[in-house]
Parts: C-alpha cells; structure tokens; sequence
C-alpha cells in the first residue's frame, strides 16, 4: 500500500485512503470511503486537534494543590522547608483549587489585593509568587503523568512580580532596644540580644548548632564556625562573641543537644514572628526589621572606632575567611573589638537620613 505526502495518510489500489498515526502518546486510526488527499489531510488535521484537545484535558486534571504538594514533599530536606511550606499554605486558599493551566497573573489577583489589604510588603509578597513560579516550571519541565506527558503541556506564563521599594536600614538605639527587648518572650529575647551582639542572620541564629563550637582556650571561651553551606556568602564564617553573647550562650547549654536556641524540644526557624512584631507594635518600632539588628552590630562597631577590615571580618563580608586558621591572638583582638560596642557611652546616637 503506497504512502501519500502527508506521514499518516495511506491509500490502497481501490483508492480508499486510511489514517493510522500516532501523535504524542495517542493513536490515530481511522478507514476512510474513497476521498481526496486534501480531504484525507483535513480529517487527520482535525483528529490531531481533537488529540490535542484530549491532552490538554489530562493536563488540566493537575490542580496546584497537587503539584504544590508534591514540591513540598521535595522540598522537606531543605532549610527553607517551613517557609515554603508556610506561602504554600497561604498559596493554596486561593488557587489550590484551579487547574494549573489556569494560574497567570489574572487569577493571582485576588491573592495579592488580599496581602496588599493586610500591609504584606511587596517583597514578601513576592517571595510567594516566586513559589508559584517554581511550581509551575517543575510542572512544566519535571512532573510527569505514566504515559511521560509533563502535567502542564506548555511553558508557564510569566508570574509578574510587584516592584519593591527596599527599605534602609534602621539601627536602633540604645534606648530603642531597652523599651523593645523586654516586652519579648525570655526565648526570643535571649536571641535578638546575641544577634546584636554577634551580627549574625536571623536564619544563622535560629539554626546555631553545638557541633559549629569550637574552644578557644587561650582567651577563655567559644567561637562558632558556620560552615559554608549554612552561611550567605558560602564562605564558612566564625561568629565572635563578646561578653553579653558568651553569657548567653553559657546559658543556653544543656537545653538541647543540638540546637543553641531551642524552643520545647525543637529547632526555632524564624525570628520574626508574632511576638516580635507585636512587641515592636506595642513600642512604635513598626520600621525595626529582624535583619536591623545585623545593622545595628555595625553601626556599633563603626561608632567605637572598629576598622573596616575587621567589621568585615566580623560581619562575614571578608573574602579572606579565618575559619581555617584560628589563630587565638587574632580571636583575642576581635573578642576585644567586640567587647567595645556594651560600652553605651560612644555609640548612644543614631542619625538617620531619610532617602531623598
């Protein structure tokens, strides 16, 4: 039986022409009476339409509720597990419900009017598009249905994000932290007050471990090495501590045997939370961030008079890292940089310029 032009369409000696294709996983066979080739073509046009049609229909059967628990699932060996779990929760009272073919920016709305309504800033906002982003391209590029499709046929729209108006920097007082930290939980207030006496994030904090502690015999205590893949620059980086952040930690042992900061057993994960946002309410601070109190180290430490080489030391912006050499006289000169900034008489003032 000879084959005609278009790949698909035969036709035997009496003329009858048969359509007999496979296009994407379906087949497509249909005997047709005696017609034209260009007839022939139209009907196979079609049917691949109708195939189309039938996969876009299996795709569709994939809602984001589905595909978000699948990357959460993927997700779990993570560190940022509990935040992603966290927007997917908020994610999926909106759009869990929809077929993933069906989220771009018009069914996003409602989602964003609603933080918006809630003073959510743009940037956190953001932060939950971006998983809607990854969701959708895993989808996309990754998840497969058992005959091999991808659960969304076609590369996802374009999620576009809100622009963001980054916020300067608000170190605070002294004055300021004396009406802010007591108001706070003894758990959260012992870890806001080794933030601002170590500079070290929020997320390097709450994920402290008693395995990154190393003794430093000849100046009479501990330094944290956090290793690269926990630290922000992927450069491993030692935390020193000054007296009030070694008194803290002195405290702290025995409470857990893993984590420095624990909470009932467990690993804290944020800082930000709602005692602290409440407790900065309660003292007009609504500007005072978790990540300001990495500022206010610095702005401390310029204030008494510490070189920049060792603020960048001690803040983990050198490029050259100590972590490979402890070299206790080195540890000893920093611990007494340190040390400055509990003396409040020098770095009392704070001038803050608004951004013209």
């Amino acid at each position: 039986m000879p084959r005609t032009r278009m790949p698909g369409i035969t036709v035997d000696n009496d003329g009858r022409r048969t359509i007999d294709k496979e296009h994407r996983g379906i087949r497509i066979f249909a005997r047709l009476r005696s017609t034209s080739q260009k007839r022939a073509e139209l009907r196979l046009r079609a049917e691949i339409n109708r195939a189309e049609i039938e996969l876009q229909r299996k795709a569709s059967s994939h809602q984001f509720v589905d595909c978000a628990t699948r990357y959460l699932v993927e997700s779990q060996t993570k560190r940022t597990a509990k935040v992603i779990n966290w927007h997917i929760r908020l994610l999926n009272a909106h759009i869990g419900h929809l077929d993933i073919n069906h989220i771009h920016d018009a069914t996003l709305k409602s989602f964003i009017m609603e933080r918006l309504t809630a003073n959510v800033s743009a940037t956190t906002i953001n932060r939950s598009l971006e998983v809607v982003r990854t969701i959708l391209h895993r989808a996309a590029r990754v998840y497969r249905d058992d005959g091999g499709r991808p659960w969304l046929p076609t590369l996802p729209p374009l999620i576009t994000m809100l622009p963001e108006s980054p916020r300067s920097p608000y170190p605070i007082t002294w004055e300021e932290q004396d009406r802010l930290f007591p108001l706070l939980p003894a758990y959260l207030g012992c870890m806001v007050l080794f933030a601002v006496n170590t500079g070290l994030r929020d997320n390097n904090v709450c994920g402290l471990e008693w395995s990154w502690e190393v003794a430093v015999p000849e100046v009479g205590r501990s330094v944290f090495v956090i290793p690269p893949e926990a630290f922000k620059t992927k450069r491993a980086h030692v935390a020193i501590l000054n007296d009030t952040a070694w008194s803290i930690v002195q405290s702290q042992r025995g409470k857990h045997p893993f984590w420095v900061f624990p909470l009932r057993g467990k690993r804290i994960y944020q800082m930000n939370n709602t005692a602290w946002q409440q407790a900065r309410k309660n003292v007009g601070l609504h500007a005072v961030r978790i990540h300001d109190l990495r500022h206010t180290f610095a702005s401390r430490l310029r204030a008494v008079g510490v070189t920049p080489e060792d603020r960048q030391t001690l803040l983990g912006h050198s490029n050259s890292s100590m972590a490979g050499h402890y070299a206790s006289a080195d540890i000893g000169r920093l611990v007494a940089q340190v040390n400055l900034i509990l003396d409040r008489t020098g770095t009392r003032t704070v001038l803050r310029v608004a951004n013209g």
